[in-house]
């Protein structure tokens, strides 16, 4: 990789923290009245030393998930490395390194192992021997990693991207939040192909200390510079004011502007709007994949919008004064999956949504009807608050007489958790949201794509493909079990899509169907 000349943020950071700290480097300016030429070139800055630093990374909030879950297995954390309360992410401690002020590379050792292992499904995968490093703008988590018995040392498990991380201070740590990673190749052969290359990864953050080397017992010398006399100012008589003749204002008839246009409404009634939302990308690939066999169903004017769905006809008003929001929307979606006996007994409906803004807050509302999947019992819900919203920075303002909300997070609700037969626990990130409201009937609503998927694939891209109806009813097909980007989504718990390790083989990860399986009491399926 070619280093950049410029230093990224990681680098720059750990930069400010070393001239923050490190005085015993601090050369002498050039000296008062000695000639340039007469310095010496300066050597080069040594390798500065990192010490108590920390790696939050859970590695794959899924992974665990799954393993604690329908594997029936364990995580153990060891050697240093902890665990957040609630099946959380990791932290691997008492990080030593190094900053290279010439390359403005990093590199930082952590303690801590963590195991994963599962007797039922097989499989028992450690990781070990933590690092991070970088050069430029991206960077690696490196690790041993210990698959059934056979160890491979300082692989890069993740490949990191610094270039839109910017840092933080706290508790005299420059802290890095949030940084992307995504699975190697080699990570994937680690987790013998349970996840493909690409596939994204939990953030990781980082928080790293600066060591203060020790004085250099040598004292410092400065040539004595000698100041000139000072020489006294003299003030120059200042001039009389200029005359000012005053310009002539031409005669005539004053020319009358032209009538001003119409205003934007800036609240008031909806007259129109869009909502464009695909509920969960990994539930979509789940039901249109080999496993649930099923299909998804568009009616009442809701049609696909790219990677979503699009739910038409707003209503509704908006008032920027209390900054609130009340739209309701036209259209259903329902979910079909699992047919036996000519019947799908997965079968979700979701219609009449609605986003309401109040007080900062913000949630989404529909009607659901879903099937019970072992006695086969619709039970519906009207007004169900499925999902909270995290309402983007700032007011809430149309242009040009229209409102936008774009890739709004949304999350899922207690509630919310009945549309899914508890196949997804409150807290579950869904896929983002959009919504556009006119607020005049002349205004253009924006034509736009559709929200973006949510954790599942932070890149946006969709599993399910097809086509939808533009009025009526339609069906949406489905591409199979990966995303463009090789993300893994074709589980609807978001579990591994190839087959997970096993000393006879490997045992299928149906994700939801696993779920769903395990509810009728029946044996997980097999993946081809």
């Amino acid at each position: 990789m070619a280093t950049t000349a410029r230093p990224i943020a990681l680098a720059a950071a750990v930069a400010t923290v070393t001239a923050l700290g490190a005085t015993a480097f601090a050369l002498p300016a050039f000296a008062a009245g000695r000639p340039a030429a007469a310095q010496a070139a300066p050597a080069a800055a040594p390798k500065l030393e990192l010490t108590d630093s920390t790696l939050d990374w859970g590695l794959k909030q899924s992974f665990r998930s799954y393993v604690t879950g329908i594997a029936a297995g364990t995580i153990t954390p060891s050697d240093g490395a902890t665990q957040a309360a609630g099946n959380g992410a990791f932290t691997f401690g008492n990080g030593t390194g190094s900053y290279d002020p010439a390359t403005h590379n990093v590199s930082t050792d952590f303690d801590g192992a963590v195991r994963f292992s599962s007797a039922a499904h097989g499989f028992d995968i450690k990781v070990a021997d933590v690092k991070l490093v970088t050069e430029g703008t991206t960077g690696a988590i490196q690790a041993d990693v210990t698959l059934n018995g056979a160890t491979q040392d300082d692989i890069d498990l993740a490949s990191i991207d610094l270039a839109g991380v910017r840092p933080e201070t706290a508790d005299g740590a420059m802290v890095f939040k949030d940084i992307p990673a995504k699975l190697t190749a080699d990570g994937a052969k680690a987790f013998n192909g349970m996840y493909a290359e690409g596939t994204a990864l939990d953030p990781a953050t980082l928080a790293v200390h600066y060591a203060t080397p020790e004085p250099d017992p040598s004292p410092t010398v400065t040539d004595p510079g000698t100041d000139p006399d000072p020489t006294p100012t003299e003030t120059a008589p200042t001039d009389p004011p200029a005359t000012t003749k005053p310009t002539p204002t031409p005669t005539g008839s004053t020319p009358v502007p032209p009538p001003a246009s119409q205003p934007a409404a800036v609240d008031g009634a909806i007259v129109d709007g869009n909502l464009d939302w695909g509920v969960k990308e990994s539930f979509r690939t789940y039901i249109t994949g080999p496993i649930a066999a099923g299909k998804v169903e568009l009616v009442a004017g809701a049609t696909q919008s790219g990677a979503a769905y699009r739910f038409p006809k707003g209503t509704g008003t908006f008032d920027a004064s209390e900054q609130s929001l009340a739209a309701s929307f036209g259209g259903s979606v329902r979910f079909l999956g699992h047919q036996e006996a000519g019947e799908y007994v997965l079968d979700l409906t979701l219609s009449g949504f609605q986003v309401a803004v109040k007080d900062g807050k913000g949630t989404l509302v529909a009607d659901v009807a879903t099937k019970d999947r072992e006695t086969h019992k619709v039970s519906t819900y009207q007004g169900l608050t499925f999902a909270t919203l995290d309402l983007p920075a700032g007011e809430l303002a149309a242009k040009d007489g229209v409102l936008t909300l774009s890739a709004v997070p949304a999350t899922l609700t207690a509630d919310g958790t009945k549309a899914f037969g508890g196949m997804y626990p409150a807290g579950t990130s869904l896929d983002k949201l959009t919504l556009a409201v006119s607020l005049d009937a002349g205004a253009d609503l924006p034509g736009g794509t559709g929200g973006s998927g949510g954790t599942d694939d932070p890149s946006g891209s969709t599993g399910g493909s097809g086509t939808g109806g533009s009025t009526g009813s339609g069906s949406v097909g489905g591409s199979g079990l990966t995303t463009d980007t090789g993300a893994l989504a074709s589980t609807g718990s978001d579990l591994p899509t190839g087959a997970l390790l096993g000393a006879a083989g490997a045992i299928a990860a149906a994700g939801a169907a696993v779920v769903f399986a395990a509810r009728r009491r029946r044996t997980a399926p097999h993946a081809g």
